[in-house]
């Protein structure tokens, strides 16, 4: 029982509290408020629970499974609010010219912010700040360019490539740090499983609306609601990646000595040769081997252990 309840505490909280509780959420609207509507169809008749008890065992079956499902579509769903996935050129490039603009809007609005109080300015930064260091990682919306920033800090400062290296770098960080990434996310999969399931929720009770023993009121009432929360939930899951976009900074900053030398190199005290090692090694994970690398890694490659070498140094003499 203790082994189970470290691993709900460990990584499977992550999936419970990212996935399975929207999903039970948004089940629980379904069985409310837009289930009678359809408790007389064929369908519906075969598998709606005789009791309540049944009814609470059905919810929690299927907050599960559609966690889940949820669970394992997440990279899609994510590119679809990033914008990456299912949107024409037009309307990319259309949405990257937004989103430019507005980032211009809050810098010139930080630059002429000395009559604002010292809160409104810190506001203005922290809006900025979800936007990617360089012009060209611009994603068409709030949400991509929120991921995009910290997707891309690792190459901005020290040309690691977090997205390559990703597997690497959680494997030989500190344990705490990949905690607080999986906690970190967890928050803005909340809101994203929330928003879908809105979506999802909200479509159904107006395909409620036809049937002759519907609750119109109620499904109408139902839809309005939840499509007016879908921004909100937009919105709260782009407020949600700041605390994402710290942990990951942390693991960047804090892992990238035991990746070094997981990898058998040695971390340059030059920050500017670190990044030459670093860009190096992101080449060699995405490129075909070369010959080359021999040369160009062997600065970098720490001295293998000598034979009968002890690497504990003796105590220092009384």
């Amino acid at each position: 029982m203790g082994d189970i309840a470290k691993g709900v505490l460990g990584g499977g909280w992550s999936l419970v509290v990212g996935w399975v509780l929207p999903a039970a959420l948004n089940l629980a609207v379904f069985f409310f408020a837009v289930a009678p509507s359809l408790r007389h169809t064929a369908l519906m008749e075969r598998i709606w629970p005789e009791s309540s008890a049944d009814t609470a065992l059905l919810l929690l079956v299927a907050a599960v499974m559609f966690g889940l499902l949820l669970n394992a579509l997440q990279a899609p769903l994510y590119r679809l609010l990033e914008g990456y996935l299912l949107w024409p050129r037009r309307a990319y490039d259309r949405g990257c010219r937004i989103q430019r603009a507005r980032r211009q809007r809050i810098t010139d609005r930080i630059a002429g912010a000395d009559a604002r109080a010292p809160i409104q300015a810190a506001l203005l930064q922290e809006r900025l700040a979800r936007y990617p260091a360089a012009d060209e990682q611009i994603a068409p919306t709030r949400l991509g360019n929120a991921i995009r920033r910290f997707e891309e800090y690792g190459h901005d400062r020290y040309r690691l490539d977090t997205q390559v290296l990703w597997n690497e770098l959680t494997g030989t960080a500190p344990k705490e740090l990949g905690r607080q990434v999986d906690t970190a996310r967890s928050s803005a999969d909340f809101f994203v499983a929330l928003l879908f399931g809105h979506a999802v929720m909200a479509a159904a009770a107006l395909a409620s609306l036809p049937f002759e023993e519907a609750d119109v009121p109620l499904s109408a009432v139902t839809a309005t609601v939840l499509i007016v929360l879908i921004p909100a939930w937009y919105r709260a899951a782009v407020a949600a990646t700041d605390e994402w976009a710290a942990a990951v900074r942390a693991l960047v900053n804090a892992g990238r000595k035991p990746l070094a030398e997981a990898l058998g190199l040695v971390l340059p005290q030059d920050l500017r040769k670190e990044r030459e090692m670093w860009l190096l090694v992101t080449r060699m994970s995405r490129r075909p081997y070369r010959p080359a690398a021999d040369a160009a890694l062997a600065p970098y490659r720490a001295a293998p252990a000598q034979p009968g070498c002890c690497c504990t140094p003796p105590p220092p003499a009384p």
